[in-house]
């Protein structure tokens, strides 16, 4: 079984970085399960952080535009750090 996975493995690595940027995107980005299940202010993710930044009459856009900003830059240094094998594991085998 071991062979198999190391001989395979290279073939398979792009598939594999596409699909961990996907996933990562999606969970860094999720929002509804967590404003469910978290209740205190401690273990909130960023992303209801960055919405409770927004009051409901006055905006502070420069406030939120900050958090956004800091919640989208582990997003971009992940795809950034794997960009190459992420497009070849979109791209499939077409060369």
């Amino acid at each position: 079984m071991a062979d198999f996975f190391y001989i395979y493995f290279p073939v398979m690595r792009s598939t594999y970085a596409a699909a961990f940027v996907i996933v990562f995107m999606l969970n860094w980005n999720n929002y509804l399960w967590p404003l469910i299940v978290l209740q205190s202010n401690e273990t909130k993710t960023i992303t209801l952080v960055v919405s409770s930044l927004a009051s409901a009459y006055y905006p502070d856009y420069g406030t939120v535009m900050i958090g956004t900003i800091l919640a989208t830059l582990p997003t971009l240094f992940i795809f950034f750090a794997m960009q190459r094998q992420f497009v070849q594991g979109m791209l499939g085998s077409v060369k």
